[in-house]
């Protein structure tokens, strides 16, 4: 049945992000609407490892961006969401190799503590304090207390529900609704128009299809990754655990495999082992080569995962823009969109951050972060 409704903001996108979108919207008074053509967390969300992290960032305005997450992620989880988006305070502790590694590293968590992040450089000799059954042999490491854990379809679920926002599931945008002088109208969908002054593109990987359909460019592209899940096992990995050359992947434009291993446990028992990235558009056939490298990755951090057996894994997406920063704000091409999207691997932990920014400059408040380096149309004015 096609129906025609009106509220003060669409939320296009029922990940994580549109989810904190909708909450910190509806916290300013504003009657919101989430719109997917899928399920909730049905994207990049449900893929995820749900990392709140702030030891991955290079100091810059992601970071900035992730400290004011992590920071509105606890406060949720005071209020009481904590247990049902599983948030876990497990903390962080990044290792090294090599003395050369550990050099990169220290310099990297310096930098990170001008900016205010809680940086505990570990020697070699101490790392087992934290991580009893971590590799023999490692150079040393960092302790980021800060780093935290989620869920994240429990997080974009639970997120979605506190909002009280309207919620059409199944509903896929064609169209975004243009009135005098370009400004945003709304959106056109298959079962309907809905009708509002703003429109939130927070459509992870599909976020240039969204743009596009309100006439603007906006250059996302899909990065594949790769998790690999274990059978139940007894706590022993006791933080989010990676080696030190992660940091480096995520900030890579290679398009080829790169693998670093990522490993932490879960409340349920299962170890989730990551991290894959290649740009190999939508495939999401299985790639034997990534699995064996980040299965090889894993045990060579923790060696008792060689005898556990890998029970399942699973593929998603990451809203990848060229300059690896998201696009944050109001796009000036056209009046009244605003665009949340373009987090590539780092959406579960800047979503909170983000929508309580687009909820301020909804409101016409000034926003909390300077939005400059997340404009829309950054990569526009570089094509000139």
């Amino acid at each position: 049945m096609n129906e025609s409704l009106t509220c003060d903001v669409v939320v296009v996108g029922a990940g994580v992000v549109g989810a904190a979108c909708a909450l910190y919207a509806a916290r300013a008074g504003l009657d919101a609407v989430v719109v997917d053509r899928g399920p909730v967390a049905g994207g990049t969300t449900g893929a995820g490892e749900g990392n709140l992290l702030v030891s991955d960032k290079e100091p810059g305005p992601e970071l900035e961006l992730a400290l004011l997450s992590a920071r509105l992620w606890a406060e949720l989880a005071r209020e009481g969401l904590g247990k049902a988006v599983e948030y876990e305070a497990k903390g962080g502790v990044v290792v090294a190799g090599s003395e050369a590694a550990r050099a990169g590293l220290e310099e990297l968590a310096a930098g990170q503590r001008a900016a205010g992040v809680e940086a505990v450089s570990v020697p070699a000799d101490r790392l087992t304090d934290l991580e009893p059954y971590l590799a023999p042999g490692l150079a040393g490491g960092v302790h980021y207390p800060q780093d935290a854990q989620v869920m994240p379809a429990l997080a974009a679920a639970h997120l979605l529900r506190a909002s009280g926002a309207r919620l059409l599931t199944g509903r896929e945008v064609t169209g975004v609704l243009r009135g005098p002088g370009g400004a945003v109208r709304g959106v056109h969908t298959d079962k309907g128009d809905i009708h509002a002054p703003a429109v939130v593109n927070a459509a992870g990987t599909w976020g240039g299809e969204v743009a596009a359909r309100a006439g603007v460019a906006l250059p996302v592209l899909p990065r594949r990754g790769f998790v690999l899940v274990t059978e139940p096992l007894p706590p022993r990995v006791r933080h989010k655990v990676y080696a030190a050359d992660y940091v480096a992947d995520v900030a890579s434009d290679s398009a080829a495999l790169q693998t670093s291993p990522v490993v932490e446990g879960t409340p349920a028992g299962p170890v989730l082992i990551g991290a894959s990235r290649e740009r190999v558009g939508f495939d999401r056939s299985l790639s034997l080569p990534a699995l064996r490298a980040l299965a090889a990755g894993a045990t060579r951090l923790f060696p008792f995962l060689a005898g556990v057996r890998a029970m399942r894994t699973y593929a998603g997406f990451r809203p990848y823009l060229p300059d690896h920063l998201p696009a944050i704000g109001p796009d000036p091409r056209a009046p009244g969109l605003h665009h949340a999207c373009g987090h590539e691997g780092a959406g579960i932990g800047l979503a909170t951050g983000t929508g309580h920014l687009i909820a301020q400059v909804l409101t016409g408040q000034a926003p909390g972060l300077d939005l400059g380096p997340f404009r829309p149309d950054r990569f526009t004015e570089e094509a000139e």
